[in-house]
């Protein structure tokens, strides 16, 4: 896979905002948080033009790791980039075909916390353990995670172990599933979990407040492990162009994928992959009752919305972060919106699809990867011919009190999952203020 000779200048990384000055990978992944308040972004994609020479038997690292090469050319954490692959990609991510062989499940929750977060989280934290190992970051840090539900399980298994790392994560109190809950306070070492009265979107402005605190930041070396981090989004580019190449070696034309969608990071990852290159068709954003994508999609309004409740809890996002990215994106390359689609599922729509794709198809999906089937499903039977994958992102046994009544049996724990539920668990509560995330991180 070709894309960028050795000799051309690296990759400025850019604030999409636009009032940061230009900056390396390494930085901008330390930082996390652009300081103007905007989300790094490549100055420059970089067009693979020589895909085809990887084939449907090219392993998901390998894969990851071609793709990452031009985004990591010149930068400390070149070296580094064939070790991260491997630890993130520890685990396949299989293209599962349906009976009709034109629908396919990519399924992402195969990683030790059952969710596709375990990708992006491990290649985290290798990047980060290769930079204090080069000196090129603080011997100490703390990483700050806001999470609906799936993320800061991730991180916290990601870092659980980290030399010199604190992790710090923040969920909502009482809107993550049990066995969610349960997985957040579940971690050792240098793990805090903090349950904050308030929704997700309340987690998350408090890490982006306390990243737009000098001192704060400074004095703590805060680092982001949310979607926002650059060391997040670029590694989830991996999966889909794997399976887009499996795809396309087949002989099949260009898949498309339906991505269960919240903070919007995993799905901008699938469209950075289709600009770069990736044999992808469309991409669609499958949302729950939070339908800020939608909006934007369909009416151009990009204003935050008061978070809603729902079954699909990792997805309850009224503000999207990366709606920022996807907003860039599209007005650097005005024809990619003809490729953007993006639906609502409410909670009846959801209890509907799980049931019917145990009933019909034999599957069980969890009530994130049903937003993402109900799309597809509906598309089939409007006559859509297109090669559909739906985009898997968490475990179903994550969410039994929801799954199991509908399909009336239970849903069998993956071991390590199973592990991790038998640990006792710790959560503290906390203030929905940047002033009771201060104190706590005085404290711990």
């Amino acid at each position: 896979m070709k894309g960028r000779a050795a000799n051309d200048p690296p990759i400025a990384y850019e604030s999409t905002r636009g009032r940061t000055p230009p900056t390396a990978l390494h930085q901008a992944i330390l930082a996390g948080l652009a300081p103007d308040g905007g989300l790094y972004l490549p100055g420059t994609l970089p067009r693979f033009d020589a895909w085809r020479d990887l084939d449907a038997t090219t392993t998901l690292d390998a894969v990851a790791c071609a793709l990452l090469q031009p985004f990591f050319l010149g930068d400390p954490l070149a070296t580094h980039l064939r070790a991260a692959c491997a630890a993130a990609y520890a685990e396949d991510a299989p293209l599962v075909p349906h009976a009709d062989g034109r629908t396919f499940e990519l399924e992402l929750f195969h990683g030790p916390t059952a969710a596709f977060k375990d990708y992006g989280a491990r290649f985290l934290a290798a990047n980060l353990r290769a930079l204090r190992d080069d000196e090129e970051a603080p011997g100490s840090s703390t990483v700050l995670v806001a999470t609906s539900g799936d993320t800061g399980a991730a991180v916290g298994s990601a870092f659980e172990h980290a030399p010199g790392t604190r992790t710090i994560i923040l969920h909502p109190d009482g809107l993550v599933s049990p066995r969610q809950a349960h997985q957040l306070g579940s971690f050792g070492g240098a793990v805090s979990s903090w349950r904050v009265q308030g929704t997700f979107d309340d987690c998350q402005r408090m890490v982006k407040e306390a990243f737009a605190d000098t001192e704060l930041r400074v004095s703590h070396a805060l680092t982001s492990a949310n979607s926002i981090s650059l060391a997040r989004l670029l590694p989830q580019m991996g999966y889909y162009a794997a399976a887009a190449l499996r795809h396309a070696g087949a002989g099949g034309a260009p898949l498309s994928f339906a991505v269960p969608t919240g903070n919007l990071g995993n799905a901008v990852a699938c469209v950075v992959a289709k600009l770069v290159g990736m044999p992808i068709g469309k991409v669609l954003f499958a949302g729950n009752a939070n339908r800020a994508v939608l909006d934007w999609l369909m009416q151009d309004d990009a204003s935050p919305r008061a978070t809603i409740a729902t079954l699909a809890n990792a997805m309850d996002v009224g503000a999207p972060s990366n709606l920022e990215r996807l907003r860039v994106l599209v007005a650097s390359h005005p024809t990619l919106r003809a490729d953007l689609e993006a639906c609502s599922v409410d909670d009846e729509a959801i209890r509907a699809t799980i049931v019917r794709g145990w009933r019909e198809l034999g599957r069980v999906w969890c009530p994130h990867t049903a937003c993402a089937a109900h799309a597809v499903l509906e598309r089939r039977a409007r006559g859509d011919q297109r090669p559909w994958a739906i985009v898997a992102t968490a475990h179903p046994a994550k969410f039994e009190t929801i799954v199991e009544p509908l399909i009336d049996r239970a849903v069998p724990v993956p071991p390590r999952l199973a592990a991790m539920l038998a640990r006792p668990s710790r959560s503290r509560p906390m203030a929905p203020h940047l002033a009771a995330l201060r104190a706590a991180l005085e404290a711990d």
